[in-house]
């Protein structure tokens, strides 16, 4: 697990954390295929992720896909290291859940759309958090 302490005296910060589910799942094949790359893909995600409150909204890379009470559900595009392909075209995407209230940013799941195996992206990840994640339904409109 990943977990980067980020002092409290800055409250543009959040605290990043990647699950076990995301750990174990997708994220080994990132590693597994882009080896070194990956470490330096993962390192510039956590640290987009940091500062991920005045992003928001000034960028095409990050979307807010649901929103209740303090919590934002988040869907990232991201490139990895030493590709030649922008963000949105590479396929590559993430799902984090942020706290505001807690300055939290918990990255549910980091995928390939070559990981889908239907059709549907969304229904797919949708599914993806919905079983792994239950707490996530009493929140978000999934």
């Amino acid at each position: 697990m990943s977990f980067r302490d980020i002092t409290s005296a800055n409250s543009d910060f959040y605290i990043v954390q990647v699950t076990k589910f995301a750990e174990g799942h997708f994220i080994k094949g990132f590693e597994k295929k882009y080896k070194k790359a990956w470490d330096v893909t993962r390192k510039a995600i956590e640290s987009m992720l940091e500062r991920i409150g005045p992003l928001l909204g000034k960028t095409d890379k990050a979307e807010i896909i649901s929103v209740k009470e303090g919590h934002k559900l988040l869907k990232m595009d991201f490139r990895v290291a030493g590709t030649n392909q922008s963000a949105k075209s590479s396929g590559n995407r993430l799902i984090a859940w942020i706290n505001e209230e807690a300055k939290t940013c918990l990255v549910l799941l980091v995928y390939s759309k070559n990981d889908i195996l239907t059709h549907n992206e969304t229904a797919e990840w949708k599914a993806i958090i919905k079983g792994n994640y239950p707490e996530s339904r009493g929140i978000f409109r999934l």
